[in-house]
């Protein structure tokens, strides 16, 4: 909802896909404008309690500089969060989404990236280390797909590739969800459910939103 006040069965289910989209896509021109909604914090604690009837679920990363709830001016109980570096796709984020979709009354799936990304940054520049080593492996179809001229670095040094990798990265991940969870492929391919990639800048505050 975008009048501050906790979601109910009733309400989530007035929700559609598309109007689930332009919700964050309004709280985040408020978060752009600092105007945010007006909420009771204890009293949404207190309602939300008795059930959670979230609108979207968002997988984004793990960076500090991406709150998900506040850059969309939400509150408590109006969306799932599902964070991992790179926002990248395991069973375990598939079968979270899963839940929020089939189980939970999600009606919109976002995949959140952002500029300058650490764990893209790590990829391109081929980083090794305990399990970040497998983690960063699932960048590399993005690196891979991202086409730069015969000047140009294919590291971290050079922003423009790293942004576009991430870009690439988003519809990576994507690709995944709806390979890799007959479940999700289903509810995508029945209009259930819409999915978005979505990108946020750290320099801006402005999140990019492109249905796919």
């Amino acid at each position: 909802m975008d009048n501050g006040k906790t979601q109910t069965k009733q309400t989530q289910s007035e929700i559609s896909s598309h109007k689930a989209l332009e919700l964050l896509k309004k709280g985040n021109d408020r978060f752009l404008k600092n105007k945010f909604l007006n909420r009771d914090y204890n009293e949404q604690i207190s309602i939300s309690s008795q059930g959670q009837f979230p609108f979207a679920i968002v997988l984004s990363c793990i960076d500090s500089r991406v709150p998900v709830e506040t850059i969309f001016d939400q509150g408590i109980g109006d969306v799932f969060s599902v964070r991992v570096a790179g926002n990248v796709i395991s069973k375990d984020i598939l079968g979270s989404v899963e839940y929020a979709c089939k189980f939970a009354g999600v009606k919109l799936i976002v995949v959140l990236g952002h500029t300058s990304c650490g764990a893209v940054k790590g990829a391109c520049d081929g980083l090794e280390h305990g399990n970040l080593t497998h983690l960063l492996k699932k960048i590399q179809p993005a690196i891979d797909k991202t086409k730069t001229k015969l000047t140009e670095f294919r590291d971290s040094s050079n922003i423009d590739f790293v942004n576009a990798v991430a870009n690439n990265n988003l519809l990576q991940s994507i690709k995944d969800i709806k390979s890799k969870s007959l479940t999700l492929k289903e509810m995508l391919l029945s209009k259930d459910v819409l999915i978005s990639s979505a990108m946020y800048n750290v320099d801006s505050g402005v999140v990019k939103f492109n249905y796919l």
